[in-house]
């Protein structure tokens, strides 16, 4: 089934939306039910030697995935800074004191990916159902952007398969809105398979490039530099 990219409703919706609101608690049932977050972290630390300083999450939404990794790592990888990127202004005062309590940094960044200079401290970015929102030529521009500076580069996507209104349907078992039940349809059109992202990433000879299907709805990209 060939890549399809269109707009997603909650990118259209204002953050104060109530329909918005919903949606982004659905999206953290989601998450969980994928188990993104136990992906992103056996990635991060199968792919770094030790703590980073800093990690950079590009399109972070509310903040709650990057907050899970927190609550996973914060023992092992202690006083770590978390840069959470997004173009709307999602995260809330209670997650900062989440991240806080875990001996976290967390720095909110409103601005669009496009418009984002990396500096040479963002060693570690990762994404979480984030780049399926771009065609390819706009998605080689972004990982350009990131293989500047980073030495790791972890994303988590949809992997698309045949038949997505099937996970509408699932969807609604859940309690999840007509928001949600859309997106994620439009999402898994969207979503990735084969080697689809580690066509588009800029340079092959200096970094170790892995992708796969993680678990049964998800696609994970590592990119990480060779020493």
């Amino acid at each position: 089934m060939k890549r399809i990219v269109q707009p997603e409703l909650l990118d259209t919706l204002s953050p104060a939306d109530p329909r918005a609101i919903r949606s982004r608690r659905d999206l953290r049932r989601i998450n969980w039910w994928m188990r993104n977050d136990g992906i992103m972290t056996r990635a991060l630390e199968k792919n770094l030697s030790g703590a980073p300083g800093q990690i950079t999450e590009i399109g972070a939404g509310d903040g709650n995935l990057l907050l899970r990794l927190a609550q996973r790592l914060a023992l092992r990888w202690p006083k770590v800074t978390a840069t959470l990127l997004d173009l709307q202004e999602n995260i809330t005062a209670e997650t900062l004191a989440a991240f806080a309590k875990l001996g976290w940094r967390a720095e909110p960044v409103v601005v669009d990916v496009f418009d984002w200079l990396p500096s040479k401290a963002e060693k570690v970015v990762i994404a979480n159902l984030f780049l399926h929102h771009f065609n390819d030529d706009k998605l080689a521009s972004l990982l350009e952007k990131i293989s500047r500076n980073a030495k790791l580069f972890v994303a988590v996507e949809p992997h698309r398969f045949a038949w997505p209104a099937f996970v509408g349907q699932l969807l609604w078992l859940i309690g999840c809105n007509d928001v949600t039940r859309h997106d994620a349809v439009i999402s898994i059109r969207a979503g990735f398979a084969g080697k689809e992202i580690s066509v588009l990433w800029p340079d092959i000879t200096n970094w170790e490039l892995t992708e796969r299907r993680a678990g049964l709805f998800s696609h994970v990209f590592i990119a990480r530099r060779r020493e």
